[in-house]
């Protein structure tokens, strides 16, 4: 084989070996190390307002960087007392009236199977088995395993909610040092902020910074465009159904409207995924107000989608849904539900890197030996 093609073939095995390394570390230490990667990005999100209060109020950098965190993580913590609160309260709401919501969804069983089309098919059924005395046997056995696979099944639901309540209370504890930990790399992070970032610029080699400056600049401009327009657009959805849901005197309203926000977040699928099937319900159950009401909210939604969609991620990279949808299912698998943000941040990650030329300058290594 001729040297050139070998040689091209070691710098390409060594570029993928140290592409799966980087990967396979990626993925073993993010457990290890999340909190004080989720430090570091707090305290790149203060430093601006750290830098302010050096500046303008004279204040030296360790006390800076405390009132920060006590603006930041006393808003952070006031905010989301609230709306626990009120989640809270409207859980509890719900449980107490889900007796009354079994006892319609029972009538409505009863009614149904009461209906004309229904009794024609079970007179069908009991003549059927009049005239084949055989089957009598075959057809009760088919329907006591139907009965209990679905009793299994209904056992098996109820079993892993409550596992998941169990489990959430006992991870209290735990949630409680993470949060601590988080808490103090905060601040010994931001307060070594300037001298941490020249030390990681200097570690850097030569060659690769331009590519990396670049890298990081586009990440910038990506990552907190496309944040900023998650969060406006599940913010609008969120407003939208909670004034549509109070309105329509749907008893909840807050926590159904937080609900479809937060699913407003899958593409394709958005709030249809909840409205849908609620809407369908209401007309099936004969509240005719409410599907209608549902009906006119839903088609609100995707207009003012539609409308403003375009001008909120005109500022930022935007992302493709399919390749979205992609990635946060694969984030989904790997990382589990933290995974639904890690997908299309990592899908940014190399939007960015494919953007700066680092695919171009691969080649140029494996082709000539050379990044430029």
């Amino acid at each position: 084989m001729d040297s050139v093609v070998v040689k091209r073939v070691l710098r390409g095995s060594w570029i993928c070996v140290v592409v799966v390394g980087s990967l396979a570390a990626v993925y073993w230490l993010i457990p290890l190390l999340y909190p004080f990667l989720i430090a570091w990005l707090i305290s790149y999100a203060m430093n601006p307002f750290v830098l302010w209060l050096q500046q303008n109020m004279k204040l030296p950098r360790w006390l800076a960087v405390t009132v920060s965190l006590l603006v930041y993580f006393g808003s952070a913590a006031i905010i989301l007392s609230a709306a626990l609160t009120r989640l809270v309260k409207e859980l509890i709401h719900l449980a107490e009236s889900f007796d009354v919501r079994i006892e319609e969804w029972r009538r409505l069983f009863i009614s149904w199977t009461q209906s004309d089309s229904i009794q024609s098919i079970l007179n069908e059924i009991n003549r059927f088995i009049a005239d084949n005395p055989g089957y009598e046997n075959t057809i009760h056995k088919n329907i006591d395993n139907t009965a209990e696979k679905i009793g299994s099944a209904v056992s098996h639901l109820v079993n892993n909610f409550l596992n998941i309540v169990v489990g959430l209370i006992s991870s209290l504890p735990n949630l409680g040092v993470i949060l601590a930990v988080i808490l103090l790399a905060t601040f010994f992070i931001s307060s070594h902020w300037e001298r941490d970032m020249r030390f990681l610029a200097r570690s850097i080699p030569a060659p690769f910074r331009r590519t990396a400056g670049d890298i990081w600049k586009d990440l910038q401009k990506a990552l907190s465009g496309y944040l900023r327009a998650q969060f406006i657009m599940i913010s609008i959805t969120a407003f939208i159904v909670l004034i549509g849901l109070l309105i329509l005197g749907v008893e909840s309203a807050f926590t159904y409207a937080l609900l479809i926000g937060l699913v407003d977040l899958l593409p394709y699928l958005g709030v249809g995924t909840i409205m849908i099937p609620w809407l369908i319900y209401a007309f099936a159950t004969g509240d005719m107000t409410l599907g209608i009401g549902l009906s006119v909210l839903y088609g609100i939604i995707l207009v003012a989608r539609q409308l403003i969609e375009p001008k909120v991620l005109a500022s930022s990279v935007g992302l493709d849904p399919l390749p979205t949808l992609i990635a946060m299912f694969a984030g989904l698998k790997l990382f589990g539900v933290l995974g639904l943000i890690v997908g299309p941040v990592t899908l940014v990650v190399l939007g960015a890197a494919f953007r700066a030329g680092v695919v171009r300058d691969l080649r140029n290594y494996i082709l000539h030996g050379r990044l430029r």
